[in-house]
């Protein structure tokens, strides 16, 4: 038997053992905290019916907003290598400019007020 197929046999038998033991050992304990719904912040024990505020929402988006802004412009140190770089860094200033009045529009209209 070569290196390789025991290698492989080892492997296989180990996860196999590994893979029935945490099927035959874990405790089934589950108590009050484990068996509740986590609700990111909401009382997990009220009415699913009660109205929330928007405001978290909002500031969620724009953060995942501006997140897709730093994802799109990471590659533009090497866009600036490119022969004519012009076009590159064109199309990164609208972007910028496009969120940058998004975030004016936004402030202007009080959306980023989190408390009145």
């Amino acid at each position: 038997m070569n290196l390789a197929m025991t290698i492989f046999v080892i492997m296989t038998t180990l996860s196999l053992v590994l893979a029935l033991l945490s099927f035959w050992l874990p405790q089934m304990n589950a108590d009050a905290q484990k068996l509740s719904p986590y609700e990111c912040g909401f009382d997990p024990l009220g009415s699913a019916r009660l109205p929330f505020s928007l405001r978290f929402f909002l500031v969620a988006i724009l953060f995942l907003l501006f997140d897709l802004e730093i994802a799109l412009l990471l590659p533009l140190p090497w866009g600036t290598q490119l022969q004519d770089p012009t076009e590159t860094l064109f199309w990164a200033a609208m972007v910028l400019i496009l969120l940058t009045m998004g975030l004016i529009y936004e402030w202007i209209q009080g959306g980023l007020e989190w408390a009145e």
